[in-house]
């Protein structure tokens, strides 16, 4: 039964650390592009 918790345990390590390098790798960054539009004021 140890053996079994340790593995998982060594599982869920792993997984954790190669989804925080993924996150950290820039994989994960979206798409920017700069949007302008004019905007007109109604002010009397």
């Amino acid at each position: 039964m140890w053996r079994v918790i340790k593995v998982l345990f060594f599982v869920t390590l792993l997984g954790g650390l190669g989804l925080l390098g993924y996150s950290y790798s820039g994989y994960l960054m979206p798409q920017q592009e700069r949007i302008t539009a004019p905007v007109d004021l109604d002010v009397d």
